[in-house]
């Protein structure tokens, strides 16, 4: 069974970085599109980026394009998402997950991670 582990969440002023990490085990990684998401309080849990398989195709919410970056690494294997330019806005906890499909649909992840906190003051 696959596991998912995130790492790299804390507090950052507004127009700050964050790298967020998700180690894998127990599966073949490679056999996965991986997902990020995160979940606001008093939100639904919504989509923030998606990596294909091999990394050629990357999906981005709206809110986060052109800041936020998902990468995977197959070898270590980790999948990271590079958050510049944070806003207020973005403070959640953000999630990684596995899926057979490379979507925005978080009802296809099969396996998902604890959660790792991201608070952005203003």
């Amino acid at each position: 069974q696959v596991q998912l582990v995130e790492s790299g969440g804390g507090l950052v002023q507004a127009g700050g970085s964050l790298r967020l990490s998700c180690a894998t085990s127990g599966g073949p990684f490679r056999n996965y599109a991986m997902g990020w998401f995160r979940q606001a309080p008093g939100k639904e849990r919504e989509f923030v980026a998606a990596i294909t398989l091999s990394g050629s195709s990357i999906y981005y919410a709206d809110s986060v394009k052109g800041r936020f970056t998902i990468s995977r690494d197959n070898a270590t294997p980790t999948v990271y998402l590079q958050m510049n330019s944070l806003k207020p806005e973005d403070t959640a906890i953000y999630y990684c997950a596995a899926s057979r499909w490379h979507t925005p649909d978080s009802t296809k992840y099969e396996y998902w991670g604890q959660g790792t906190q991201v608070t952005v003051s203003s």
